[in-house]
């Protein structure tokens, strides 16, 4: 691979521009970028309407990009989580979730992640790099394969919510949500993906105005100081900054109804975020918004010393919520016995 142009994660302008280098049509950048993203090849091989000669030229000069999972997990809940490679020799969890007739895959974006908020697990892990379109892509490609092959539901549903910050490795993210949703390119409607974030200033704004992607804030206390205590990105983007933001996207409005949606994750820490002080905070924060909140269990790590509230609270929370003009449903927890749940994901032992 050293050397060689990786064609999965380029988008077709990329490709026309590649294609005449070589010397090759112009259509046949269409051609290439049928084959990388509808027709999911994985060899040159596979690539019949290109001809032999501009095929062995692909060859010598670029590799498709495309790798399997070295290990695979599966939880007693159908849960599986995969370690892929990635373009240098590193290593990166990813995970999909089946459910009845959907099935969601959690995408990472970064080996690692810079944000080190106390309850994640990937941020003790510290950064170790971003992942490239190639990478990522070629989590969404090769996990989808699979399941057509092993005849289950192909994927249904992206979230940008495994390793790393996405708004930390933008124009990587961007590229790909324009490869996954353009004609050339996969050709999914933006509804059916979600970018998660816990608030990064310059790419939130540039998400925003460049994306129609479904957007999830990782909140976990309306509270300024206690956010901060657990979630060090709020002394550089607070919340309250995010909301005027997000108003801008998201008010609320029941005329209108929006194509993108507009999500809050919220983990439940008994004792420490769940109180009814933090339900009135919450429904005056969001009831500006157009929003919904996801109350998520959380699930403990090495060394922190919090637990997750019972699930008779986050079920009084989820009312209190709901009642107040707050959609609120709490998470269903997938996997957990592999690692593979909410803040779990980690390839310190990578291998």
């Amino acid at each position: 691979m050293e050397g060689k142009t990786v064609l999965l994660g380029l988008t077709l302008h990329e490709l026309q521009a590649l294609v005449k280098d070589f010397g090759m049509p112009t259509f046949t950048a269409k051609q290439i970028s049928q084959w990388l993203y509808q027709k999911q090849a994985v060899s040159f091989d596979d690539m019949t309407n290109i001809s032999k000669a501009n095929r062995q030229i692909l060859e010598e000069h670029c590799v498709i990009g495309r790798m399997d999972p070295i290990k695979t997990l599966i939880s007693k809940d159908k849960t599986e989580k995969y370690l892929f490679p990635t373009i240098d020799g590193q290593y990166v969890e990813t995970v999909m979730i089946p459910d009845h007739d959907r099935a969601t895959l959690c995408v990472s974006c970064q080996i690692g992640c810079k944000m080190n908020c106390l309850f994640c697990q990937t941020g003790k892990q510290g950064f170790h790099g971003n992942l490239t379109p190639a990478d990522i892509l070629n989590q969404i490609m090769s996990v989808n394969s699979r399941l057509v092959e092993d005849g289950k539901t192909p994927l249904t549903n992206i979230v940008y919510m495994g390793q790393g910050e996405p708004l930390d490795n933008l124009d990587n993210v961007m590229k790909t949500l324009d490869i996954l949703t353009a004609d050339y390119g996969w050709a999914w409607s933006p509804k059916r993906i979600t970018v998660s974030t816990c608030g990064i200033k310059k790419g939130l704004r540039r998400f925003l105005e460049e994306s129609e992607c479904n957007l999830a804030i990782s909140l976990h206390s309306p509270i300024h100081e206690q956010r901060e205590s657990i979630m060090p990105a709020e002394k550089a983007y607070s919340m309250d900054a995010m909301m005027k933001d997000l108003t801008h996207y998201f008010p609320r409005n029941e005329r209108e109804v929006r194509q993108r949606r507009l999500s809050f994750e919220y983990i439940v820490f008994a004792g420490f975020n769940d109180s009814n002080l933090h339900l009135k905070e919450l429904v005056k924060l969001l009831s500006p918004l157009d929003c919904r909140v996801n109350l998520i269990r959380w699930h403990r790590i090495p060394d922190i010393d919090m637990n997750t509230s019972d699930e008779k609270r986050l079920e009084t929370m989820r009312d209190y919520l709901t009642a107040h003009g707050i959609f609120t449903t709490i998470r269903a927890s997938r996997g957990e016995d592999i690692f593979a749940a909410c803040g779990l994901l980690s390839t310190a032992e990578q291998r």
